[in-house]
């Protein structure tokens, strides 16, 4: 505060506020003391004219000459004195005699006495005056009183003291103190007011700042050699000084008109009007060429911001500026070619941006062929001759090019050519004239012909190398532009297409790799699905647009008519992930061989992937971080490496999941288990969609959890529908409402497994999908209860031959007598063994599907095996009979016990013939 104030009172505004102060202080003192004089003096001045009229009526009132004449004029005259004292507001009334004796007076000591200093009267003159002197000092009037004859016969003298025409005067003070004072606030006031606008305008400046300031005002105006223009919010000229008048010709009344009143060219006119920022600009104005800078001014005082532009005569300096400008927009183009080129890893959208962002700024046309083994992702050959490509990429300022479309195929068979005398040199080759260019012209006469007719007329070839290898070349031409190129084009041209040549390279190599993992990919999902009973099944897989990544599906047959539905994903894209995928894919199928519940093949699933990881990680000191023989720890030279830098490392399998379900036709019911995968739709009958809970899961390969099932029964025609989450969520959709979108896909009726995965991917498929997305959708189906039948076996050994009698009547029932001879023996052996070794109950159930299938159960958990029985045993020759006479058999656990099952085809013609009848009967007495 201090601070401010200190710079307020040596400020200009400050110095003005008290010379104003001291002035109307000075102006209201000496307005006070006339005030103060001019009340005396009218006081007195009143005081005369008041005793003067007295006097004058006095002396001429009737009888005063008779009174005078009297013998005691006093004893007449002093009553009558008084009385008119007393009427006129006077002090006294004296008459006196011609030698001034009083005969009368206000003081009645004063009687008799005589009065000084009044020869004018008694000569006959009336007169006022100031009297100072006995008996008081005031202001009288003496006036001559004359008889009849007009002779002076008597004076009559009136007055008032001085002391109470002071009085008049000191009554009136306080009045002109209060109008002093308050003119003295109210200039101080103005004052102030006048101040502090100035301390605002002049931002509390001192005067040797103004006049600094002044001096620069001045010296900006008239001699600085730099145009400097103000222009306000409103786009109207405030200051323009000498040199900016004449740098662009200004009118002499320029200020406050607006700037598209100046007649200045529209360029001009643009720049100065549009209020955009711009330094050192370059700028044509008439025949000069102006360096030009724009800056907004700070608003002040709730006005807008202008703006100030500065002006500079570059005109000598325009061939430097003009190459300056050349290099700087080139190396903006390299800039934006970095930027632009490459950000797809897509070989021929590459070749399209680098022949893009060199049109206009660089070539009228640009054109890029490439080696057809680049298109395709393959390694190109090192050295030799080319002679062809195909054109890749076409860009120019106009779609009317002679230039040959893309897709063509481009050959460069005279080597005197500009193209392939680049290829040879391995370098860009320079054209300028193309008129001259007979190698180019005994290429195609035709064709360059009409190119040349056209107006193409200077050419540079680059090739396009990286790490050593020719990829392709790029083409630059110019037609419309009138300069033809030259040494600095070339120079330029070669930098720009070796940068294009390394993310073409880079896009090549992800081809490549992209498509071998697409390959592996598609060799480990299923080609073709078994042929089943239990489900109608449509599937489809769609690899991400980044890459192949690890989600994957399968039906896998399982015995007794079911199936098994598995849908998995593994985290991650690329060929790890595909091999990763193809490994569990593999596993499952070997799990599901021994007939585990989903939860018990998870947890086995489980179990195996930990394993994986543990191996892996053992050997990771050798696969991605040891030393090679040079101590230096690369893995080969930098030609090898991956596209991304990085060298194809083994990595965790940790973060797969997977769901796996089992349908039985049979019973109409599901089991399922997930490891961290999302639930499958069920889709009723009626057209509800419903999504059942099962159990969180963890992923596989975290451990330490075991797996939960969940089993319901499947309605007749329901539907299941398993998928990946790259199908519901995205990077713009999250996981509910996919749920919610795939629902509403779902409920449409009538139709088919095929229609219903269009309808979704139509409906759910992301423009470019940022996962992989796999899609299951499987029709359930009930197996006709004439298809099955089954059997209740008391646990004796009579129960066998009935059986296997009631077992041969359902064949025969069936049409299938030709397996008659083959099942009886089966289900005897299998029957035979359940009641021998197993334990109760025990039942047999015939299912009639693609295979007739024979299925024995009982309530022990003791698992038979296969071997070769010697030749004293006397048993353990069943099992080898079955496994001989059935087309597969197995074991399978329940809750309850096992099921023995084998299957036989529904036709006789793979049955082995025995070499001679056997007796049924006597093949109960052998065992396992």
């Amino acid at each position: 505060m201090s601070a401010r104030l200190s710079r307020g009172a040596h400020s200009v505004a400050g110095q003005v506020f008290a010379l104003q102060a001291v002035i109307v202080l000075l102006l209201i003192t000496a307005a006070a003391l006339a005030l103060v004089f001019q009340a005396r003096f009218d006081s007195q001045r009143d005081a005369r004219n008041r005793s003067l009229a007295a006097a004058e009526a006095f002396a001429h009132a009737p009888g005063l000459p008779e009174a005078l004449m009297s013998h005691d004029p006093t004893a007449a005259l002093q009553p009558l004195a008084e009385a008119a004292r007393r009427a006129s507001g006077l002090d006294f009334i004296a008459v006196m005699d011609l030698r001034g004796v009083r005969y009368t007076d206000s003081r009645p000591e004063l009687i008799g006495k005589r009065a000084s200093d009044i020869s004018r009267a008694v000569a006959g003159e009336s007169f006022t005056q100031v009297f100072k002197g006995q008996p008081s000092d005031a202001v009288r009037a003496v006036v001559p009183v004359r008889n009849a004859d007009g002779e002076v016969i008597g004076l009559v003298g009136t007055g008032i003291e001085v002391e109470n025409v002071s009085h008049a005067v000191e009554a009136q003070l306080p009045l002109l103190v209060g109008a002093t004072a308050g003119g003295l606030l109210l200039g101080t006031a103005g004052a102030a007011l006048v101040s502090r606008r100035l301390l605002h305008q002049t931002r509390g400046l001192g005067a040797a700042e103004m006049t600094r300031m002044n001096e620069h005002h001045e010296a900006v105006l008239h001699a600085v050699r730099e145009g400097v223009l103000i222009i306000g919010n409103d786009q109207r000229l405030i200051l323009a000084n000498d040199e900016a008048r004449r740098l662009l010709d200004l009118p002499q009344d320029a200020e406050e008109r607006h700037v598209g009143d100046l007649g200045l060219d529209p360029r001009t006119t643009e720049l100065l009007a549009s209020g955009r920022v711009v330094t050192d600009h370059v700028h044509l104005a008439g025949d000069r060429l102006l360096a030009v800078n724009v800056r907004p001014t700070m608003a002040y005082a709730g006005r807008p911001a202008g703006r100030v532009v500065t002006l500079r005569d570059s005109t000598e300096l325009a061939s430097v500026s003009g190459r300056a400008e050349v290099a700087r927009s080139r190396l903006q183009l390299l800039y934006d070619a970095g930027v632009r080129i490459g950000t797809t890893l897509d070989v021929a959208r590459t070749a399209e941006e680098l022949s893009e962002v060199a049109v206009p700024r660089f070539a009228d046309f640009v054109t890029v062929e490439l080696l057809e083994p680049v298109l395709r992702g393959d390694e190109p050959s090192r050295g030799g001759v080319y002679t062809e490509m195909r054109r890749a990429a076409i860009s120019g300022i106009r779609s009317d090019s002679p230039l040959q479309p893309v897709g063509d195929l481009i050959r460069f068979e005279v080597p005197t050519a500009p193209m392939a005398a680049a290829l040879d040199a391995g370098h860009a080759v320079l054209a300028a004239d193309l008129n001259a260019a007979m190698g180019w012209r005994a290429q195609d006469s035709q064709g360059t012909r009409v190119a040349l007719e056209y107006g193409l007329h200077s050419l540079i070839s680059v090739p396009l190398q990286a790490r050593g290898v020719v990829l392709g070349m790029a083409n630059f031409w110019r037609a419309d532009t009138p300069e033809p190129f030259d040494g600095e084009d070339l120079s330029f041209a070669e930098e720009l297409g070796a940068r294009a040549a390394v993310s073409i390279d880079n896009a090549r190599r992800f081809t490549r790799e992209h498509a071998m993992a697409v390959t592996l990919q598609r060799s480990l999902l299923p080609r073709v699905l078994p042929d089943q009973s239990a489900v109608d099944v449509a599937y489809r897989y769609l690899p991400a647009g980044v890459g192949v990544g690890g989600d994957w599906f399968d039906v896998i047959q399982l015995p007794g008519a079911r199936v098994a539905l598995v849908v998995g994903d593994v985290v991650g894209h690329g060929v790890h992930a595909a091999a990763t995928m193809g490994r569990l894919r593999t596993a499952v199928h070997n799990f599901s061989t021994l007939d585990l519940p989903p939860d018990e093949l998870l947890g086995h699933l489980d179990e195996l992937i930990n394993r994986i990881d543990q191996d892996e990680a053992g050997g990771a000191g050798t696969a991605d971080g040891s030393a090679d023989g040079n101590g230096n720890g690369s893995g080969g030279g930098g030609d090898e490496a991956e596209p991304d830098g990085r060298a194809e490392r083994a990595s965790s399998v940790t973060g797969a999941t997977c769901l796996y379900a089992v349908y039985d036709p049979v019973s109409g019911r599901c089991r399922m288990a997930s490891a961290g995968h999302p639930g499958p739709a069920l889709i009723r009958p009626d057209g509800r969609v419903e999504f059942p809970e099962l159990p969180a899961g963890i992923p596989l390969g975290v451990g330490g959890m075991p797996f939960e099932a969940v089993e319901f029964e499947l309605p007749e025609g329901s539907r299941l529908v398993l998928f990946t989450d790259g199908l519901v969520e995205d990077r713009d959709r999250d996981f509910d409402s996919g749920l919610r979108l795939l629902a509403e896909t779902l409920s449409r009726p009538g139709r088919s497994p095929e229609e219903a995965c269009s309808d979704v991917l139509a409906t759910m498929l992301f423009p470019v999908p940022s996962d992989d997305i796999a899609l299951l959708v499987a029709d359930t189906r009930r197996l006709e209860a004439d298809r099955i039948a089954e059997w209740e076996v008391p646990v004796e050994h009579s129960a066998v031959s009935r059986v296997r009698n009631a077992g041969s009547a359902q064949l025969v029932e069936w049409g299938l007598e030709d397996i008659a001879f083959t099942a009886e023996l089966i289900l005897s052996e299998l029957v035979t063994n359940a009641i021998r070794y197993g334990s109760a109950p025990v039942g047999v159930r015939l299912i009639r599907d693609r295979s007739l299938i024979c299925e024995v159960s009982d309530g022990s958990s003791t698992s038979p095996h296969l071997r070769y029985a010697a030749t004293t045993d006397e048993g353990g020759r069943g099992l080898f009979l079955v496994a001989q006479y059935a087309e597969r058999w197995g074991t399978r656990y329940t809750d309850r016990g096992k099921v023995i099952w084998a299957e036989l085809p529904l036709t006789g013609g793979a049955e082995p013939q025995p070499p001679a009848p056997l007796d049924l009967e006597a093949l109960e007495d052998l065992a396992w």
